[in-house]
């Protein structure tokens, strides 16, 4: 009986620590850095060029918030506005080695497929597969409590849209490489991340150190 409780335990401890390892907590966002917004918005452009070096998780952490982090804690409002405030979007982190998914609520990555997925993140820009983070753009439609399927699909590409912009910028202010992009394996990626029918990929965004 010993044998059983401590083999249980040894599952159960197990169990627990490959889950631990599959959530990344995210620091806190530095609000004070980067430019002024009208200098980010100067210096905005999309990036031809990508360094292949990591970004570190403070780098991460900070794009993430400012894509679509919480900014107003009482009611968990966005960096990013979306349609009747349905907060319809998912981001999703490519990186060499894996898929992360990105909470707001809680400011965590959660680990959703091992592996280097870059390639069917790239699409046809195959040059680009080097790159160190793409940030797809996912929309939800079900989130939205009223509208037709047309509307529901303006109204997504819209809030897609806001939150792609959020990452140019923060990229822009701090000295960063970014490009939004629309070329993608659809197929693959649909099927790699099990995505259901009422979510709508929209576009990724590839960002990286600037390419000395």
């Amino acid at each position: 009986m010993k044998q059983i409780i401590f083999l249980f335990s040894t599952i159960l401890f197990l169990f627990m620590e490959t889950n631990a390892k599959n959530i990344i907590k995210l620091n806190p966002p530095d609000t004070s850095r980067g430019l002024p917004l009208m200098s980010a918005l100067a210096q905005r452009s999309s990036a031809k060029e990508f360094d292949s070096s990591e970004i570190d998780i403070k780098d991460i952490s900070d794009l993430l918030w400012a894509a679509n982090g919480i900014n107003r804690q009482k009611d968990e409002n966005r960096t990013a506005s979306s349609a009747a405030n349905s907060q319809d979007i998912n981001i999703y982190l490519f990186t060499k080695n894996a898929v992360f998914l990105y909470s707001s609520t809680n400011h965590t990555l959660e680990e959703k497929v091992k592996g280097d997925h870059r390639l069917a993140i790239s699409g046809s820009q195959t040059e680009f597969a080097n790159a160190p983070a793409f940030f797809l753009i996912v929309s939800d439609h079900s989130k939205f409590k009223y509208g037709d399927e047309t509307q529901r699909h303006t109204w997504g590409a819209i809030d897609g849209g806001l939150v792609a912009q959020n990452i140019c910028l923060f990229a822009s202010s701090v000295g960063m490489a970014a490009r939004p992009r629309i070329t993608m394996d659809y197929n693959k990626i649909r099927e790699l991340l099990k995505l259901k029918d009422s979510q709508q990929m929209l576009l990724n965004v590839i960002v990286s150190y600037k390419k000395q």
